[in-house]
């Protein structure tokens, strides 16, 4: 590849894991919106259908085909564990903890990320990697202990923020093979369809509740559908295609900062000198993890050019 190719790429990609780290922190502002009008299971339902039809309406204008039979595991696996069940477990577990713990322990995410990865995919965990995560992780700490507010934690708020965690990082680890057989638009889009087939039990409560709902908590749901989920998720896809799920996972690390800055305008909630201080060292982990080591021994012409997010 020449190097204005691969620059042009990696900076592509960078780009794309940006979309994706915003419109998921805004994610966790809207479902604690639209969380007082919506259960977990109801809410998750809602999301995922109102992103399966923007997605399958780019999908017939692009005219995308069906992905490879090769490509459907991952995506099936990732659509159970990360767009199902990920989902409804996240929706419960900010019912029962406040937003700091939740940030605190769905953190753990990219760490078992990073191992899964290392372990099933074979990815070699960049020197700065590690120690970038590091950094992050305790600036998600920080961040979980100054909001926290003194008060005890729910046991099973924590399990499920927990459980949550873990179907992340193995929907993503599962979904890494398949976007090297599929594009990333037919990845999202079955994944997402599947998804939403785990959440028709709850159609029912959906229905009931929906015709219930206050306006703006159902505009809430269809927008995390189309922006957190169709969006974000494509954006992902196509970011983690080029690059290692551990380095996509200590990417997420600034999502924790950006809910704090988000949540002051949109919820009231005005942060202190240690949520601040917090956040700032979750986005100086993301910048030590992405960075490289300088390499001082002889190279072809075109390496120095090439962007860090490309192996």
């Amino acid at each position: 590849m020449k190097p204005a190719v691969s620059r042009r790429a990696g900076l592509l990609a960078a780009g794309a894991a940006t979309v994706t780290v915003v419109l998921w922190a805004s994610a966790f502002v809207a479902i604690r919106s639209a969380g007082e009008a919506y259960s977990p299971g109801a809410l998750a339902l809602g999301r995922l259908l109102s992103g399966v039809v923007v997605l399958g309406l780019i999908c017939l204008v692009r005219r995308e085909g069906l992905p490879p039979r090769s490509a459907w595991r991952g995506i099936a696996l990732s659509g159970v564990l990360w767009f199902g069940f990920y989902t409804v477990a996240l929706n419960w577990g900010e019912r029962e903890v406040d937003a700091g713990t939740a940030a605190l322990v769905v953190n753990v995410g990219p760490l078992l990320m990073a191992l899964l990865a290392s372990r099933l995919l074979g990815d070699v965990m960049p020197p700065r990697l590690p120690a970038g995560m590091a950094v992050s992780f305790a600036g998600a700490v920080t961040v979980g202990l100054s909001m926290s507010g003194g008060g005890g934690a729910s046991p099973l708020g924590v399990v499920l923020c927990l459980l949550a965690a873990v179907a992340y990082a193995a929907g993503v680890v599962a979904q890494k093979p398949a976007l090297g057989r599929a594009s990333a638009l037919q990845v999202t889009t079955w994944g997402c369809a599947i998804g939403a087939v785990v959440c028709l039990p709850f159609a029912g409560q959906l229905a009931h509740e929906a015709a219930g709902a206050p306006l703006s908590a159902t505009l809430t749901m269809v927008c995390l559908g189309v922006f957190p989920t169709a969006l974000a998720f494509t954006t992902w896809a196509y970011a983690l295609a080029r690059t290692t799920a551990g380095r996509m996972g200590a990417t997420t690390y600034a999502v924790p900062a950006l809910v704090v800055l988000m949540s002051w305008p949109a919820l009231g909630e005005v942060p202190g000198a240690l949520t601040l201080a917090g956040g700032a060292l979750c986005l100086a982990g993301v910048a030590v993890s992405r960075s490289r080591a300088r390499d001082t021994t002889a190279v072809p012409p075109a390496e120095p050019h090439e962007h860090p997010a490309r192996r």
